[in-house]
């Protein structure tokens, strides 16, 4: 299932962003998450979200900041509080499994979409 990433941009430190991932056949099936890779660095997990929104799992770094979420059709991250180190590219997949701790190995197969958090 190919999925398609939006709502990237430039931000100032401090400032928000809503990010979207939507898919042909919607997520409703599998579990759902986020990884980020910044320049020169490994893809790492930022949050994971299972079916029905019954769990969570969020980067030690994004606690408290950012807020997984996901309708029939749609995966949400909405970030606050942006910081520079926040800047990366931003991709979304789903997987069978709920296993949080495998999800920044699985191949990026999107697009992604930029978040730029400088002054």
């Amino acid at each position: 299932v190919q999925l398609v990433e939006s709502g990237g941009g430039l931000v100032p430190p401090g400032g928000s962003l809503r990010l979207s991932c939507t898919g042909p056949r919607g997520l409703n099936e599998y579990h759902a998450y986020w990884v980020r890779q910044a320049a020169g660095k490994e893809v790492e997990l930022v949050a994971a979200i299972s079916t029905g929104s019954i769990r969570t799992k969020y980067a030690d770094a994004v606690q408290g900041r950012f807020t997984v979420s996901r309708d029939r059709r749609t995966l949400y991250l909405d970030m606050t509080e942006l910081k520079p180190e926040d800047t990366a590219m931003y991709y979304c997949g789903q997987h069978h499994n709920w296993v949080p701790a495998r999800y920044s190995r699985q191949s990026l197969q999107t697009q992604g979409t930029q978040v730029t958090v400088a002054s």
